[in-house]
């Protein structure tokens, strides 16, 4: 039985593998040899000559080069040979005496009026001009004066006529203000012992002042009231506002 034909692959060492990968290695030698002395030796790189250097050079006005520049600029002056020059002794012209007086200077001629315009012959317009129109004077408005009315309900409306101090509001903001309820309670003697806010008026420090106004506010004494057995009489006050409110910058304080 052959063994050699159960191998798969080929396992027999080549004989001209070495000698191929130098003989390679020395023909890139030989061309870089021969590449190197083509461009290095047969044509050398150029060389590149720098530019002098900028100098000044000083000539002084009295030395002889300086004197024959000078006289070399006086010659190419272009100004001396575009402008022309009278000789030094020549004498300017004097004009003869004119005996010759023209007609003009010695009578003057009478001007002509201007003929009149040619009247006017267009068709007048359809639109004219119109008169300026006066203005007239802006109306003046009276405001009527609406005074704060205090409205009270038919529990409290027996005790009337009541006795309250000045009314004088100060509100906070520029907006008329909503109407404010209160629920007030009053004691035999009149006094009002307790003063709630039920609606707002939109601004709290205008509703204090109404509630400090509503608790200085003094009714009559309830008659035929026993004394032993005291008792609150509960009703509501509502404020509408006028126009008697001023009107401050800042808000005002509020009262604990």
């Amino acid at each position: 039985m052959n063994t050699a034909n159960e191998l798969v692959f080929g396992w027999e060492r080549p004989g001209r593998g070495k000698w191929t990968l130098s003989g390679f290695i020395l023909a890139s030698l030989g061309l870089h040899a021969f590449g190197f002395y083509l461009f290095q030796i047969v044509y050398p790189p150029a060389v590149s000559l720098l530019p002098p250097p900028g100098r000044v050079s000083l000539i002084a006005p009295n030395s002889d080069e300086g004197r024959q520049l000078l006289r070399w600029i006086e010659a190419e002056d272009p100004a001396l040979a575009s402008t022309t020059l009278p000789p030094p002794d020549a004498k300017a012209l004097a004009l003869p005496t004119i005996q010759h007086a023209p007609s003009y200077l010695g009578r003057q001629p009478t001007l002509k009026d201007l003929p009149a315009p040619p009247p006017a012959l267009r068709i007048p317009s359809a639109h004219p001009p119109a008169p300026v129109e006066k203005s007239a004077a802006p109306a003046q408005f009276t405001t009527k004066s609406i005074a704060t009315v205090i409205r009270l309900s038919p529990e409290l409306d027996s005790l009337i006529p009541a006795q309250t101090p000045e009314l004088k509001f100060n509100s906070s903001g520029r907006e008329s203000p909503e109407p404010a309820r209160f629920l007030i309670a009053v004691n035999e003697k009149g006094e009002v012992r307790h003063c709630f806010l039920q609606t707002s008026s939109g601004d709290a420090a205008l509703d204090e002042q109404a509630r400090k106004y509503l608790a200085a506010a003094r009714f009559p004494a309830i008659r035929n009231s026993p004394s032993s057995s005291p008792s609150l009489i509960w009703g509501t006050a509502t404020l509408e506002w006028g126009n008697d409110i001023t009107t401050s910058a800042s808000p005002a304080p509020n009262a604990p």
